[in-house]
């Protein structure tokens, strides 16, 4: 939630700034802004609610100069999207420029204090607390004010006297924070620190980026220093250091970025998710990359830090996420209680985060997310993690701070997910846990025969995703039917029941039309009383052990008239001839129906908020990484 973007350089710092920007406006884009330190030292800043390109417009309009500078895209937080609420936010009498991720919990309080002292406040933000709690703290540090000699001072000792108040600041509050720092009398170099909201720093020729995740960085620099919380970061055009609150200076490990240009744009396509969409064979064949093993009939799941001995005294696995990806955590209960018989339980992280359940001595806990730095989920893991029991991630985003604090795990290399709704993110969070059933399968009652049928449906399960892919056209003409509708029912049983979920979700979060998933059979228990002419239910129907009591639920909505869309498997005719609708995916193994069926539903959601005029990639209200509780 909300982006961050710095530059420290030789070039103009604006066209960094505004290509980063957009590149992180799916973080948040309620509003946006950039401050630069022009030549004469003097703060120029910019700011705009909306979207990046009001911004662009007033830079038209008004630009600004200088080597340094930072930028932020909002998701609103603390008040509305409005001009004054943008970022940057300014201290003291223009002494210095923020911009701040995450969520200040005590601003009320300091907010108070500082008024008594004078401060001004501009916004109805928590973020603009910091600003002038720094510039409260750098006059104690400096209270005769600059002149050029305090100035080269203040430079030679690496800025000392500025890291000192933004620690004293830092020290005082609580919530979380990414936070970047422009200085108006030191116009080459900027602060940022972390605690709980990711920040990286890019590592150039004679230049730095700082930003809140890597996409900005992409065709500047492959060279990244990820942060750790407590972490401030001294960063000039020719130098970095970082210091730690507790260890004081820490030497910072430079790690290899590996997207590319092709991952951060469109490609062509319309929308970041119709990419997203059409990436998944290749993200699904990534994510199982040398993770099959012919030879021993199981899955190679290295990351994972603990021995096959420690795996088998595993009586229960907890698996905790949030949205999407605790649809896909339910997949894995169904997997892994079947592969491997192991007790499974499913927890919202948001929920677990507040409860004291009981956790058997052998339990052990997956947090599940594609950017890691989700914070129910993050606090979920911190909450089991304290009370002595192992913690493993499936996630999709290296260095990112659920990354850094489980103790192992299983990334997705999926590549960056910039649409807001998750879809190969999805997708390869089901692979990765499918990878694991078999593996602990492998290790407790599965035979090695059965290991190798596991593997052969699982190779060959890009290729019959692909196929999936083909019936856009088709979904397309269904959308165009059923876009004017104001409620959906999305029904499954059994592994296609978390896919009947994840359908209405994304209906819900890209075209704003109320939409709910039910088990199919639940739906007599009062969804049925939704069910009228304009409301469509969406079956998943693929052959299998429930197929033929899906279809007696399918007459059942037929007998009270609702509209049905039915996803089958290809040459199902007796679906197709009770169906409104039908769209064919490929048959396969049913613990791999979910990855297959729920292709057509993303592109159902997309074609219908297309068609409602809807922006698929930047819906309202939400954002992509959501740091805050």
């Amino acid at each position: 939630m909300c982006g961050i973007v710095g530059y420290v350089g030789r070039q103009p710092a604006v066209d960094i700034l505004m290509e980063g920007l957009r590149r992180l406006e799916y973080r948040g884009y309620d509003s946006a802004g950039v401050a630069t330190i022009a030549p004469d030292h003097t703060l120029d800043i910019r700011k705009s609610a909306g979207r990046i390109d009001r911004l662009a417009a007033r830079l038209d309009e008004a630009p600004v100069s200088g080597t340094i500078g930072i930028g932020h895209t909002r998701w609103a937080t603390h008040g509305p999207a409005t001009d004054g609420n943008a970022h940057p936010h300014v201290g003291g009498h223009g002494v210095l420029a923020i911009a701040h991720n995450g969520v200040i919990d005590n601003f009320a309080a300091i907010k108070g204090r500082l008024i008594q002292e004078g401060y001004q406040f501009q916004s109805a933000t928590d973020s603009e607390v910091i600003a002038h709690l720094i510039a409260d703290c750098l006059a104690e540090e400096l209270p005769a004010g600059l002149n050029g000699s305090t100035a080269r001072e203040v430079a030679a000792s690496g800025y000392a006297p500025l890291v000192r108040a933004m620690s004293a600041a830092l020290a005082q509050l609580n919530g979380t924070y990414g936070l970047v720092v422009l200085f108006r009398d030191f116009p080459e170099v900027i602060l940022a620190a972390r605690l709980g909201s990711p920040l990286v720093v890019g590592v150039g020729d004679n230049e730095h980026f700082v930003a809140s995740d890597p996409s900005p960085l992409v065709g500047h620099t492959d060279k990244i220093v990820y942060l750790a919380d407590h972490e401030l970061a001294v960063v000039t055009a020719d130098d970095l250091k970082v210091v730690h609150r507790d260890q004081g200076h820490v030497d910072h490990n430079v790690q290899v970025l590996e997207f590319e240009s092709g991952d951060v744009d469109r490609g062509g396509y319309a929308h970041y998710m119709l990419k997203e969409i059409f990436e998944q064979p290749e993200t699904i064949r990534n994510t199982m990359r040398g993770r099959l093993s012919r030879d021993e009939a199981t899955a190679v799941l290295g990351g994972l830090n603990l021995s096959p001995g420690d795996l088998r005294a595993v009586d229960r696995l907890l698996l905790t996420a949030c949205g999407t990806s605790w649809h896909a955590a339910l997949v894995g209960e169904y997997l892994c209680e079947e592969f491997a018989r192991l007790p499974v339980e499913v927890e919202y992280a948001s929920e677990l985060r507040y409860r004291n359940p009981p956790l058997e001595k052998n339990t052990l806990l997956f947090a599940i997310t594609q950017s890691g730095e989700t914070a129910d989920t993050l606090a979920a893991l911190r909450e089991v993690k304290r009370k002595g029991h192992p913690t493993l991630a499936i996630c999709n985003v290296v260095g990112s701070t659920i990354a850094q604090e489980a103790a192992g795990g299983i990334y997705l290399h999926a590549g960056p997910e910039i649409g807001v709704a998750s879809t190969k993110a999805f997708t390869s969070q089901c692979v990765a846990l499918t990878l694991l059933a078999l593996y602990l399968g492998r290790l407790r009652h599965l035979s090695f025969g059965q290991g190798m049928q596991i593997i052969d449906r699982l190779q060959e399960l890009p290729d019959k995703v692909a196929q999936a892919l083909e019936s856009n056209d088709a979904i397309r003409e269904i959308a165009e039917k059923y876009y004017q509708c104001g409620n959906f029912l999305y029904l499954g049983r059994q592994y296609n029941f978390p896919v009947a979920l994840e359908g209405a979700l994304k209906l819900k979060e890209i075209s704003y039309i109320h939409a709910e998933g039910y088990p199919a059979a639940e739906m007599k228990h009062g969804p049925i009383a939704l069910v009228d002419e304009n409301t469509p239910s969406v079956f998943l129907m693929p052959q299998g052990l429930v197929y033929e009591k899906v279809m007696a639920n399918l007459e059942e909505i037929r007998a009270r008239g609702g509209p049905v869309i039915a996803v089958v498997d290809e040459g199902d005719t007796r679906a197709a001839a009770l169906a409104d609708d039908v769209i064919y995916v490929p048959n396969v193994a049913d613990f791999l129906q979910p990855i297959v069926s729920v292709i057509p539903l993303q592109l159902l959601a997309y074609h219908i908020a297309v068609l409602r005029g809807c922006d698929v990639d930047r819906p309202r209200n939400l954002a992509k990484s959501v740091t805050v509780e």
